[in-house]
């Protein structure tokens, strides 16, 4: 039996890499790399499923705010920019042997016609408990549950 997708929403300063890279990204795919917190590699590494759904969130910027869907496209696999002394995620403690971090490939599925602010998340009674509203959260990376990811959506329509 066929495992139900997950739902996620990550986090991505525009100004570095947006929606709009990700649809003109080759196939629409893109590497999602520079992840260095370990909770939220955990998540990626060990949780995260071809088919699952990602909410794409514009973060570092006035306002921020979901601004459309990606899919994971590729399971978990390292992080070379890790091993990339060039590399602004560069770091002396992973190696091709023993990797520390690791990306997954995500897909381009959707832009919406307008931003879902945070200000707005915020307002939804119903989401008071997503992470992404709480008082402190911080991760670039974070759960969302079936019952957020519809209010999300009904939002976006």
């Amino acid at each position: 039996m066929a495992k139900k997708p997950r739902y996620w929403l990550m986090k991505s300063e525009p100004n570095v890499f947006s929606i709009d890279d990700l649809f003109n990204s080759p196939n629409q795919t893109e590497s999602w790399d520079g992840v260095r917190n370990y909770q939220a590699r955990n998540m990626m590494r060990d949780e995260m499923q071809q088919g699952d759904q990602v909410l794409f969130y514009h973060s570092s910027c006035k306002p921020p705010g979901i601004v459309g869907i990606a899919e994971v496209s590729r399971t978990a696999y390292p992080d070379h920019t890790a091993w990339d002394p060039n590399s602004p995620y560069f770091d002396v403690k992973s190696t091709p042997e023993h990797p520390r971090w690791y990306m997954v490939d995500i897909k381009f599925y959707k832009k919406y016609s307008r931003m879902i602010s945070l200000d707005e998340l915020k307002q939804q009674p119903e989401l008071c408990e997503m992470p992404l509203v709480k008082r402190g959260s911080r991760l670039s990376i974070m759960p969302v549950t079936q019952q957020q990811w519809d209010i999300i959506n009904k939002l976006a329509d």
